[in-house]
């Protein structure tokens, strides 16, 4: 028996440049890992098993979908018992699930001595989702295709923030349409972010370059159904923050601050909200 985490993520920035012919989309994605993080306990079963509390039904869930393909694809004749420990909220924007589907694929090459490849376990990872190959090549990494092609960068200084999430859920595959409808009456720019510049800016803690430099082109979408995410995103600035933003398709924010006892005195201006003190993870 063997306990793997499975950690959140933040998109620093995600610029959406059009719809593909296969109904994905183009995105380009400065992401970073955080230390929250869900945990996987891999026994050994007769049986094929997982066992989460999560509100999520088994055919759903992305930890049961790792294990059957990679059951099928491999060929392995045994048996595990996965029990999952959620600690990231659902549906957040923090690539919980994604997290959990790629930390699943490589607890069970180990149990079941496959021997496969970080890239090949990566590969089948697109498979069950855009967000699922980062977990492959974190802490930090640029996300470019539909998630896909992942180009792992070097950031060594962390930062602390505090996330906070409102009690309403945003679906990835609403906030895409969206956009898509938006698209219909304003061509969407082609335009590189330029994550070597967004890099520099985190190294040397510089917010207000770090602010006029990223986007996140789901945000004013989101935030035009749900404007207590600007709200969030103006009390965190009120409350010390250096920097803001939604992260991923949302709903949750994150505000960066200079230490964790500030971004602890910030919690108070929070509630009711669900909120969490993390530090961004470097290598």
């Amino acid at each position: 028996m063997f306990t793997l985490k499975a950690p959140a993520k933040i998109n620093w920035s995600l610029h959406v440049s059009g719809k593909r012919d296969d109904g994905y989309h183009d995105i380009l994605s400065l992401m970073q890992c955080i230390t929250l993080s869900d945990s996987l306990v891999f026994e050994h079963s007769d049986a094929l098993e997982v066992i989460t509390g999560a509100p999520v039904p088994l055919s759903d869930n992305l930890v049961h979908k790792a294990m059957m393909l990679l059951k099928e694809r491999s060929g392995a004749r045994g048996g595990v018992r996965i029990t999952l420990k959620k600690e990231i909220p659902m549906a957040a924007g923090l690539g919980g699930g994604s997290s959990d589907a790629a930390a699943a694929l490589i607890g069970l090459n180990r149990l079941w001595n496959l021997g496969l490849t970080q890239h090949k376990l990566a590969e089948m990872g697109e498979v069950l989702g855009s967000d699922v190959p980062f977990f492959f090549h974190g802490p930090a990494a640029a996300a470019r295709g539909r998630g896909e092609i992942v180009s792992p960068v070097r950031l060594e200084r962390s930062h602390a923030l505090l996330l906070v999430k409102p009690p309403v859920e945003v679906s990835t595959a609403w906030a895409y349409a969206q956009l898509d409808q938006e698209s219909s009456v304003r061509v969407l720019t082609k335009k590189d972010n330029n994550i070597k510049l967004l890099c520099q800016a985190l190294e040397r803690g510089d917010f207000l370059l770090l602010s006029s430099i990223r986007r996140n082109d789901l945000e004013p979408l989101v935030i035009r159904r749900f404007p207590v995410i600007a709200g969030i995103k103006e009390k965190l600035l009120d409350s010390g923050a250096f920097f803001s933003s939604m992260s991923g398709s949302g709903p949750t924010v994150f505000g960066v601050f200079d230490s964790e006892n500030k971004a602890v005195e910030a919690m108070e201006y929070m509630s009711p909200y669900w909120c969490k003190v993390v530090k961004t993870v470097v290598e």
